[in-house]
């Protein structure tokens, strides 16, 4: 029987390296975590970049996982499982929180919301669960695209809607807000699809780290932020356990 194939192997602990974390890596960090020559990590960086399981950045020249094989990644992954195995954690999160949850997955250029726990007080709630939500005025949208796991459709509309007057519609803040999501690993929402409102969220990764959902908390924004309108940050700590206890659960080991 024939032994493994090396230059297959060195793809795949390039691929895992660009899945375990939220930034992109140069062509040096790759070479020296993996112990590669840098001309052996460029010419496999290359070939994983020709069939788009890797993109590289046409401003820093660093690479991330490429459209293609997040898409192979989350296909294996049923909505229904993603929302059973997440149940119990959104239950949970909503009660030590004491605010809504959502859970949500991409759709055709939204971000569909397939499970809803209602903030645990008595006040007037709506069942959002089957709504479409936009991509780039929404916290679960933001998580989505920074990450790779949805892609906005451009020719679906003549532009980026503007929901209120806080949401990000230029397409250059947009990216810097997404780059930024990817170097905090959350994401946040104030005031960018209805005022008075704001929310958080955080990527649910599968197995090999890729994200394959978000899970986020939304509510009045000054229940959300603090006074200077940032996101708490015991909300976010209890948010970001969540979403990690979640992806344990589908596999994604260094989570």
């Amino acid at each position: 029987m024939a032994g493994p194939v090396q230059s297959i192997e060195r793809a795949a602990a390039i691929l895992r390296l660009l899945a375990g974390g939220p930034r992109r890596l140069g062509l040096g960090e790759v070479a020296a975590s993996l112990g590669l020559a840098k001309g052996t990590a460029h010419g496999i960086l290359r070939t994983l970049q020709h069939v788009d399981f890797v993109e590289q950045d046409t401003t820093t020249g660093k690479y991330q996982l490429g459209a293609a094989l997040l898409h192979l990644g989350t296909s294996y992954l049923d909505v229904n499982e993603l929302r059973s195995r997440s149940l119990n954690w959104a239950d949970a999160l909503a009660a030590r929180s004491g605010e809504a949850v959502r859970l949500g997955t991409p759709l055709e250029g939204r971000v569909l919301v397939v499970h809803h726990v209602f903030r645990p007080d008595d006040s007037f709630q709506t069942l959002d669960v089957g709504t479409l939500l936009p991509l780039h005025a929404s916290s679960l949208g933001k998580v989505l695209l920074a990450f790779g796991t949805a892609t906005a459709e451009p020719d679906r509309e003549p532009g980026l809607e503007a929901y209120t007057r806080h949401t990000l519609v230029d397409p250059e803040r947009l990216a810097r807000a997404l780059t930024a999501v990817r170097e905090a690993g959350w994401a946040a929402e104030i005031q960018e699809m209805s005022m008075g409102d704001a929310g958080i969220a955080a990527p649910i990764r599968g197995h090999g780290g890729l994200v394959v959902g978000a899970i986020g908390l939304s509510g009045p924004v000054e229940r959300i932020c603090d006074g200077q309108g940032r996101p708490r940050p015991a909300l976010v700590s209890l948010l970001r356990e969540a979403a990690r206890a979640i992806s344990r659960d589908l596999g994604a080991a260094r989570w």
